[in-house]
């Protein structure tokens, strides 16, 4: 069977002998490694929340939960987008869960703490019993959020550049879907997955395995699916064939989906992947706007959080052409969860150790170029003695 023709836009290179080498087996089933990424790869890293669709009113919420740590943005009363953590000061209490409306007070539901929707503490019940409290020192945890075309992602720590700054190569495509003006569609999905989180990553940015292993995608794009990898994102896309599919759902779809008058000739029928560093990814398409978060859970264990956004549009064709959408993705994501798990599994193997990357394989490429410059133990095939991450 042919392989993809790749289309490629790569970062600057290290040295050869690494470069031309995937990431070692180990660093994807290790405790210590795991951790260890947790506060080197994860710890600023930009985590996208919602949408400021979601949150439209004063005292509108929506939860979020990275690493045990509860989060929470809020609509507050001057209009503005506000991130916290969703702790309660008094006794550690989580304060909201899911999402809705707290109207104008966030009210802990341990011992009626209350704050205001700016964060401040506003309300101690039996205040007197608390000598010298200082209310002012006890309000609520300001996150650092970022709201970037609509999309409201925060971080525990500063490093990174800002979400603006490394979409920078694509803001100009991605300007064209006036992502700022969407509403969500459907829910929160988690969809727990037996692998580690950079085997999803891998995976969602590997070109090779397209005409291999999804045999709808190869309807759809043909030949034609490329990959670019940027310092912070990258980026794959597929257009849509004329060939009709043989697949009635594929086949309805490229007949059904029709024009969305804002977006321009070359877009209409352009599906287009983008994967922010290290775990956040925007899937593009004319119909819709699908976001995937691949959330580490354990070193063998990953949480994959979805939701949909679209643009209003009532017409009968988009409607079918939405569901079609989502019938040809699930079978993607199964495909995909069979792979994955393969790969995980032969991690484990004392046959496997580092795996040869082709010149290609650009997306891999930069990924495992910047876990490197991180954690340099993962230039090493085998694990250094239990320990290595204290030294």
């Amino acid at each position: 069977m042919s392989t993809t023709p790749l289309r490629r836009v790569d970062a600057a290179a290290p040295p050869a002998d690494l470069e031309a080498q995937s990431l070692p087996a180990w660093i994807y089933r290790d405790q210590e490694f795991f951790e260890h990424e947790r506060e080197v790869v994860f710890r600023n890293s930009w985590q996208l929340v919602c949408h400021v669709s979601d949150i439209p009113r004063t005292g509108d919420f929506h939860t979020f939960e990275f690493f045990s740590e509860p989060v929470v943005v809020l609509r507050a009363a001057d209009g503005a987008v506000r991130a916290f953590h969703n702790v309660c000061r008094h006794r550690a209490a989580r304060l909201l869960d899911g999402q809705g409306n707290c109207g104008r007070r966030i009210t802990c539901p341990y011992h009626a703490w209350s704050y205001g929707l700016d964060g401040r503490l506003v309300g101690v019940p039996n205040k007197d019993a608390f000598k010298g409290l200082d209310t002012a020192r006890h309000g609520l945890a300001p996150l650092e959020h970022e709201v970037y075309m609509g999309f409201i992602f925060v971080r525990f720590a500063r490093g990174l550049p800002s979400v603006r700054e490394m979409m920078a190569p694509y803001e100009h495509e991605l300007a064209a879907y006036r992502l700022e003006e969407l509403v969500p569609y459907g829910r929160v999905t988690l969809r727990p997955r037996a692998v580690n989180w950079k085997n999803v990553a891998d995976n969602y940015s590997d070109g090779l395995h397209i005409n291999v292993a999804h045999p709808g995608l190869t309807r759809l794009f043909g030949q034609g699916y490329g990959i670019e990898a940027q310092p912070w994102v990258d980026k794959m896309w597929g257009a849509l064939r004329d060939v009709p599919s043989n697949n009635w759902s594929e086949r309805l779809y490229q007949k059904l989906l029709p024009q969305v008058a804002f977006l321009p000739r070359e877009r209409q029928r352009l599906w287009t992947y983008f994967k922010l560093w290290p775990n956040v990814a925007l899937d593009i398409y004319p119909d819709q706007v699908d976001f995937m978060q691949f959330l580490p859970v354990s070193p063998t264990q990953t949480m994959v959080r979805e939701i949909a956004y679209v643009h209003p549009d009532t017409r009968r064709e988009m409607r079918a052409s939405r569901y079609l959408n989502w019938r040809i993705n699930r079978k993607v994501s199964l495909e995909d969860k069979a792979l994955i798990e393969r790969v995980q599994a032969g991690m484990g193997s004392s046959s496997y150790g580092m795996g040869p990357l082709s010149d290609g394989e650009v997306c891999l490429r930069s990924f495992a170029r910047r876990m490197r410059g991180l954690i340099p133990q993962c230039t090493q095939a085998a694990p250094p003695p239990r320990g290595w991450s204290r030294g």
